[in-house]
């Protein structure tokens, strides 16, 4: 009997896995298919959304303030604090219905109050470049009202990636700095290989002390299994039209011709991405930083791959002292299904991610 269980409760998990691999598989090829459909339908809509840097930091700090406090104290500074309130928002009643007559009769609005602002965009890279959707809409945004009195902020984080992506996010900076409105970027972990190229856009570079900066280099890496299909007997065909329409390929013969090709493609873009990291700081000696090396802290200044040592945070509360800080996110509108493969594949990320770190601290530590 026992043994008849056995068999039964082997069977039936057998059965169950063959039903939820099966159900997966459905449930997959139906989200790709829904994410065609919608890729097809047009661009995928969205909203910019804006913050009050300025109104945080003070709510952070009031509420600091308040629990500090006892309970008579608190008492007192929050009827303080609500005739303040009242007080302010009447001012700004009559400040909007002042600037509306002013318009209707065709007067010009003084402006000698009004701050100039500071515009906060985040980027965070991938191999991909994946927010340059997200980055493009933001400056576009941005654009509409920013002035050279205004100032851009991108708290930048970017190990780097494809060259195309990249350029294109890189392109995507040039056109703040075409407006002639001043651009900031705030490196507080790594801005390496495009990452760089975007960083090097910037007017005023600033970086943490361990933040990483260089890697201005280009690498690409092929895998060749020619040996291994001429052993198994297999033959692979590739026909092509136009000499170098190949240069290497995984299943083929490579050639000493085609791999020098290759190598000759790699240098025209190193040489193109020197240019481009020239061009925007020319205080740099290029040779020497165009090796691939990285740097961080006092040699990035010293051979100026940035311009100051600091942390974004700590140039966020400045600039609340004399501008107002506005921080700018672009967030799309995304399907279940795609809220649903986005959530498995951060899943998975974070479990790589975990176990290379742990990998990492077994060969490194500061102690």
């Amino acid at each position: 009997m026992t043994e008849f269980f056995f068999d039964y409760g082997l069977f039936f998990l057998k059965a169950l896995t063959v039903i939820i691999t099966i159900a997966l598989i459905a449930f997959f090829v139906f989200a790709a298919a829904s994410r065609s459909k919608g890729d097809s339908g047009g661009a995928k809509q969205g909203s910019i959304q804006i913050k009050k840097y300025n109104e945080q930091l003070e709510d952070i700090k009031e509420a600091l303030s308040f629990s500090l406090l006892d309970e008579a104290e608190q008492a007192a500074a929050e009827k303080v604090q609500k005739a303040k309130r009242k007080e302010e928002k009447k001012a700004a009643k009559i400040a909007a219905k002042k600037a509306k007559k002013q318009r209707g009769s065709g007067e010009t609005i003084p402006d000698e109050d009004k701050k100039s602002r500071l515009y906060v965009l985040d980027f965070d890279g991938d191999i991909r470049a994946s927010e340059v959707e997200k980055l493009r809409r933001e400056i576009t945004a941005l654009l509409t009202t920013a002035t050279p009195d205004d100032e851009v902020l991108i708290r930048l984080e970017s190990g780097g990636g494809m060259v195309t992506s990249y350029g294109l996010a890189a392109s995507q900076l040039d056109r703040i700095r075409d407006k002639k409105i001043p651009l900031t970027i705030c490196v507080d972990k790594v801005a390496a290989s495009g990452g760089y190229m975007m960083a090097c856009v910037a007017d005023k570079l600033i970086a943490a002390p361990f933040a990483v900066l260089g890697s201005i280099g280009v690498v690409a890496q092929i895998p060749n299994v020619h040996r291994l299909l001429k052993e198994l007997n297999i033959d692979f065909e590739m026909l092509t039209a136009g000499k170098y329409k190949r240069t290497l390929t995984v299943f083929g013969e490579n050639t000493d011709e085609g791999r020098s090709k290759f190598i000759e493609d790699i240098e025209k873009i190193h040489g193109q991405f020197k240019r481009y990291v020239s061009d925007r700081r020319p205080k740099l000696d290029i040779e020497q930083v165009a090796t691939g090396e990285i740097w961080s802290g006092q040699d990035a200044l010293d051979l100026h791959l940035a311009d100051q040592l600091s942390t974004s945070d700590q140039y966020l509360v400045d600039a609340c002292e004399l501008r107002e800080v506005l921080m700018i996110t672009y967030t799309e509108k995304k399907s279940f299904m795609d809220r649903f493969s986005i959530g498995v594949q951060q899943t998975i990320d974070g479990v790589l991610v975990k176990w290379l770190d742990r990998l990492a601290k077994a060969r490194y530590s500061l102690g």
